[in-house]
C-alpha cells in the first residue's frame, strides 16, 4: 500500500455516477433485439427451415428495431414535416411489400444500430455533466458548539462550520478556518496534483480532501456552489446547436421532401419506359434509402458535444456549440496583463540594499516586521524571505503607508516611498521606471534599502503565447492600462511583440474593433471582471480564473476554470479538431450518398449493399465524432492547428 492509500472506507465517500453502460440504454437493447431476430431469421433461411418461421423472425426484427423510428416518423407527419425516420420506415415497408423481407430487416437493424450509437453519444455527454453534481457528498458534518451533527448538504447555511475528515469530499464552497491538508481539485479545475490548503484558503464542493482535517466555513448554499454552476453551464452548452447543425436541420425537411419527389420519379419513369413494377419499385426504394441524409444529420453534433465535454473535463467551460465553432475560427488573440499574463499577485523581484547593508538581512528584517500584516505587499515580502524569522513586537500599521515593528531590538519600518534623496531616491526611481512597486526599508530611523515588487508573469505564459501565435499565424496583442515601460518589459518576458499600453476600457474595445475591421475573428482573454467591455465586443470572450467569479461564469463565452493560460491554446486546438471532424463527416456522408445514388440511377445497386453502404456511413460518422470523448483527445498546446 502506498502513501496515497489513506482514504477511508467507501461508505465515507459519495457514490459517483458512472457513465452509462451500453446495455443500460433502451435504444441499444432494442437494436440488440432486432439484430438477434435478424440473425435467427437468417439462420433459419440458411438452413432451409420453414419460410413462415423465417418471416416471423424478420417481422420480429421489424417490430423491435422499427417501432421507435416509426413512432418518431408519425409524430413528424402529424407536425406536417418529413425527416429521415419517415424515409427509413417507408423504405423498409416498401422492401417488405416487394417480398424483400431480408433486405428490409437488414435496413432496420443498421438504422436501429446507428440510432443507438447517437443516443449513447448523447447520454455519455449528459452523464458526464450530471455526474458533476454527484461529486459532492449528500451529507456533511456540522460543528455546533462542542457537538458534531450529520446533516444533508442541502440544509447547510452560509456561515456554518463543517468538518472535513481525511479522504472525504468537501461538501460546500467555503474558506478553511482551521487545519491544513492537500486537496485534490481535479473535479473543478482539472489540476492533476493536490493543492495545499491552509486557513484563509478557499475550497470548493466536490473536491477531495487528502490526509489532513479541515474546518471549513460555508460561503455559498448548495445550489450556488461553483460545482453546481459549472454543471449548469456545461448542460446548457451541450443543449445548444452549432450553426452548421442548425443549417443542416433547416434544409433537412426540404431535402427529405425532395427525396420523396425524386423517389416517385425514379419509380414512374422506368414504368413509363417499360420496366416491371417490381423492378421499378425496388430501384425506387433503394434510391430512397441511399439518398436519405442520415449520415449528414449526424455529422455535426457528436464532434461538438464530445469537444465541449472534453474541454469541461479539463477545466475549460465552453458556453455553447456556437462558441466552440467561433473559437475554432479565431485568427487573432488579445490578452489583458494583470491576472491573465500574470498571476495577479505581487512578488519580491529585487532586493536593493544600501552600501554596508546585507541583502539577506534586509529582506529578513522587513519580512519579520510584515508577518502580522494582511496587506498583499506584506504577504509577498514574507513569502520571499527564508524561515525562520525573528518575532516582531509592537507591530503598527498605517493605512496606505506601511508598517513598523520591533525586530530583535531594532525598529524596522517598511513603507511606501516618501520624499527621498541620495541613493535611496535613485533606487526608487530606477525600480518605478521599470514598472515595479518600490518600498523603502528603514532600520532604527535610517534607510537600509529598497525592495522591488512586481506582478509575476505566469510560468506557462511564454509557451502559451508561442502556441497561440502558431495556431492563429498572427501576433498575439497585449492590451493593458499599465504604463508603456512596464508593459513592454512584461511583454518581452512573455514573448509578445505587439503591445498597447495606457489603455482605458473603451480603448481596449476600440483595439478589438480595429482587428475585426481588418477581417480577424478575435478572442479577448481577460480576468472576467475589469475587461468586461472588451470581452463582450470580441467574437469570443475568454475569462481566466473563473472560480468564484460570478461575472466570469455569467458573461464570458469561455471560462478557463483552472486559471492556466496553457489551456487556452489547447481548447482552440480542440475546437479546430472538432471542426475538422465535422468536415470529415460531411465529406464521408456526401461522398457515400453521391456514389450510391449514381450507382442506383446509372446501374443496378443491390438493396442490401445500398443499405449497408448508407447506414454504414452513418455509423462511421457517429463513431468518428465520439473520438473526442477520449481522454487523449485533449491536445498538448504545441502551436500547431
Amino acid at each position: 500500500m502506498t502513501a496515497l492509500d489513506t482514504r477511508p472506507a467507501a461508505a465515507e465517500t459519495p457514490a459517483r455516477r458512472s457513465l452509462p453502460g451500453w446495455t443500460a440504454v433502451p435504444e441499444v437493447r432494442w437494436a440488440a433485439a432486432a439484430l438477434a431476430f435478424f440473425l435467427a431469421g437468417g439462420l433459419v433461411q440458411l438452413l432451409g427451415g420453414p419460410t413462415p418461421l423465417a418471416w416471423a423472425l424478420y417481422l420480429g426484427c421489424y417490430a423491435a428495431g422499427g417501432w421507435e423510428p416509426a413512432w418518431a416518423g408519425l409524430t413528424a407527419l402529424r407536425a406536417r414535416t418529413l425527416d429521415v425516420d419517415v424515409l427509413m420506415v417507408l423504405a423498409a415497408l416498401g422492401a417488405l411489400a416487394l417480398g424483400q423481407v431480408f433486405d428490409g430487416a437488414l435496413l432496420i437493424v443498421i438504422f436501429a444500430t446507428s440510432g443507438a450509437l447517437e443516443t449513447v453519444a448523447t447520454r455519455r455527454t449528459a452523464a458526464a455533466v450530471s455526474g458533476l453534481t454527484d461529486l459532492a457528498p449528500e451529507r456533511a458534518t456540522v460543528l455546533r458548539g462542542d457537538t458534531e451533527q450529520r446533516v444533508p448538504v442541502a440544509e447547510l447555511a452560509v456561515g456554518d462550520l463543517v468538518l472535513v475528515r481525511p479522504g472525504e469530499q468537501v461538501p460546500a464552497d467555503g474558506e478553511v478556518v482551521e487545519g491544513r491538508s492537500d486537496v485534490g481539485q481535479a473535479s473543478i479545475t482539472g489540476e492533476p496534483l493536490p493543492v495545499d490548503k491552509a486557513p484563509g484558503d478557499p475550497v470548493w464542493a466536490g473536491t477531495a480532501n487528502g490526509t489532513g482535517v479541515l474546518t471549513v466555513r460555508v460561503d455559498r448554499p448548495a445550489q450556488d456552489t461553483v460545482l453546481a454552476r459549472i454543471a449548469a453551464l456545461v448542460a446548457d452548452a451541450t443543449a445548444t446547436k452549432a450553426r452548421t447543425q442548425l443549417f443542416i436541420e433547416k434544409i433537412e425537411q426540404r431535402y427529405s421532401v425532395g427525396v420523396v419527389i425524386a423517389t416517385i420519379a425514379v419509380f414512374v419513369v422506368p414504368l413509363l419506359a417499360g420496366a416491371t413494377t417490381e423492378s421499378a419499385l425496388l430501384r425506387a426504394m433503394t434510391f430512397m434509402i441511399v439518398a436519405s441524409p442520415c449520415a449528414v444529420v449526424l455529422s455535426t453534433m457528436p464532434p461538438m458535444l464530445s469537444a465541449i465535454a472534453t474541454a469541461g473535463r479539463n477545466g475549460v467551460l465552453v458556453r455553447s456549440a456556437v462558441v466552440l465553432e467561433q473559437l475554432g475560427g479565431v485568427t487573432a488573440v488579445a490578452l489583458d496583463k494583470t491576472g491573465t499574463l500574470t498571476d495577479g499577485r505581487p512578488a519580491v523581484v529585487a532586493v536593493r540594499p544600501l552600501p554596508g547593508v546585507d541583502g539577506d538581512e534586509l529582506l529578513a528584517l522587513a519580512a519579520a516586521a510584515e508577518v502580522p500584516s494582511e496587506h498583499p505587499v506584506g504577504r509577498a515580502i514574507v513569502a520571499a524571505a527564508r524561515a525562520p524569522l525573528a518575532p516582531a513586537e509592537d507591530f503598527r500599521a498605517a493605512v496606505g503607508s506601511g508598517v513598523t515593528a520591533t525586530v530583535a531590538g531594532r525598529t524596522v519600518t517598511v513603507a511606501a516611498p516618501g520624499p527621498q534623496d541620495g541613493a535611496v531616491a535613485d533606487l526608487v526611481e530606477a525600480e518605478q521606471a521599470a514598472g515595479r512597486t518600490a518600498v523603502v526599508v528603514t532600520v532604527d530611523g535610517r534607510p537600509a534599502g529598497v525592495l522591488a515588487l512586481a506582478d509575476r508573469v505566469r510560468p506557462e505564459a511564454a509557451a502559451a503565447v508561442a502556441s497561440l501565435r502558431g495556431l492563429t499565424t498572427t501576433e498575439p496583442l497585449l492590451l493593458t492600462g499599465d504604463n508603456p515601460g512596464a508593459a513592454r518589459a512584461l511583454a518581452t518576458e512573455a514573448g509578445m511583440r505587439e503591445v498597447r499600453a495606457g489603455l482605458l476600457p473603451q480603448d481596449k474595445v476600440d483595439a478589438v474593433r480595429e482587428l475585426q475591421r481588418a477581417g480577424h475573428r478575435v478572442a479577448v482573454v481577460g480576468d472576467g471582471v475589469n475587461d468586461a467591455p472588451a470581452l463582450a465586443t470580441a467574437d469570443v470572450g475568454v475569462a481566466m480564473g473563473g472560480i468564484g467569479s460570478d461575472l466570469a461564469l455569467r458573461s464570458a463565452d469561455v471560462v478557463v476554470v483552472r486559471d492556466d493560460l496553457a489551456a487556452l491554446p489547447a481548447v482552440v486546438a480542440l475546437a479546430r479538431r472538432a471542426h475538422r471532424l465535422v468536415v470529415q463527416n460531411l465529406v464521408i456522408a456526401g461522398t457515400v450518398i453521391t456514389a450510391l445514388v449514381l450507382w442506383d440511377l446509372l446501374g443496378t445497386l443491390p438493396l442490401p449493399l445500398g443499405v449497408a453502404g448508407h447506414e454504414g456511413s452513418t455509423i462511421v460518422v457517429a463513431l468518428n465524432g465520439l473520438r473526442l470523448l477520449r481522454r487523449s483527445a485533449w491536445p498538448a498546446p504545441t502551436g500547431r492547428a
